[in-house]
């Protein structure tokens, strides 16, 4: 038999229970509320937001010039001169466009790095990013004659003056020099005529530069162990020259009868200039595709540097260059081009 004593009881803990289930019912009801308006404050927010369409890399102009090093007219006037080369004539859904194509170009080219990056930042596959690379810089190949032409875009006369005021050295135009780019050692017989002095594969580059640093002339198809002078020699510039075409010479660093030359401490011009296309290029550190195409890619940035320079767009760091001359090789070169190795005994 239940007393009134514990009948009482069992009423108040049911209404204290009820009091809690109450309050926790009200604190569900407040945090529904509050999330349902945050939610209907972000709904507002993102529909007030702008996104980037990213089928157009030129949707926004933040850090086109870090990963492109071009700025966004330059690009779009890349675009307007390579239009006819890489433009896709399909119908295929989500076919890459041309700005597409050329800004995965440009990221090769300035960043240098794996295949499988450029596709990682740009969304793409490595398949599609190496297809998109080859046929910008085959498009590109096409305009070498228009941007880099010798003795350069000035009168010969100009170009002399302005040598003339930086060194004094007279009746100069153009400084040249050769550059070596590292590559990776290719396959079958011809892989030892690509290692060079300093016993890595590479090729061997010879560069004209005017006053300012712009190319006018380009050799990029000999191996590594080729000498300096042979390139030269066998150039069709120097056919130029030793039929008289030109009145003065370049700056180089060896000698040959009727070519005025200037001393080795004169050559500070075209050593900018292979430092400012290697720091503005970082595929040009180590390319790692085979020697022809890397010869193709040399090309093509030597003409997207001379680009660059007409529309005055910015330079980047200099990179600093290994002073090959100040290391005695233990190679021996000869005038024909090739490489004898020589065993050297340190002195006693």
């Amino acid at each position: 038999m239940v007393t009134r004593q514990g009948a009482t009881d069992k009423m108040t803990c049911f209404s204290k229970e009820v009091g809690r289930m109450s309050r926790g019912l009200e604190e569900v009801f407040m945090q529904l509320t509050t999330s349902k308006t945050s939610s209907r404050e972000t709904g507002e927010k993102l529909l007030n937001e702008v996104f980037r369409d990213r089928s157009n890399p030129l949707a926004s102009d933040e850090y086109l010039w870090e990963r492109y090093r071009f700025t966004r007219p330059s690009i779009v006037y890349i675009c307007s001169l390579l239009e006819a080369h890489i433009r896709k004539c399909t119908h295929r859904n989500q076919a890459l466009t041309t700005v597409q194509s050329i800004c995965i170009g440009l990221r090769f080219f300035a960043c240098g790095t794996f295949l499988y990056s450029v596709g990682d930042a740009e969304r793409l596959s490595k398949a599609t990013v190496c297809r998109e690379i080859r046929r910008v810089y085959l498009a590109l190949k096409n305009y070498l004659n228009s941007f880099v032409t010798f003795p350069g875009h000035l009168e010969a006369q100009k170009i002399k003056e302005a040598f003339y005021s930086i060194a004094g050295f007279p009746n100069a135009i153009g400084a040249i020099d050769c550059t070596h780019v590292r590559i990776q050692a290719p396959s079958g017989p011809v892989e030892a005529d690509y290692v060079n002095r300093k016993s890595f594969h590479s090729l061997n580059v010879q560069m004209i530069c005017d006053a300012s640093c712009l190319i006018s002339n380009i050799e990029a198809k000999w191996p590594g162990s080729v000498h300096d002078s042979r390139i030269f020699r066998a150039s069709s510039l120097s056919q130029r020259f030793a039929q008289g075409e030109f009145n003065g010479g370049p700056l180089c660093n060896g000698c040959r009868e009727g070519i005025q030359l200037c001393p080795h401490k004169n050559k500070g011009t075209d050593r900018n200039g292979i430092g400012q296309l290697k720091s503005r290029f970082q595929c040009l550190k180590s390319p790692k595709v085979t020697p022809d195409r890397a010869c193709d890619i040399i090309i093509v940035c030597a003409v997207l540097h001379n680009i660059a320079f007409i529309r005055r767009e910015r330079l980047p760091a200099m990179l600093q260059e290994e002073h090959w001359e100040d290391i005695v090789p233990a190679i021996q070169e000869n005038m024909d081009g090739r490489t004898n190795f020589r065993k050297t005994v340190p002195k006693l």
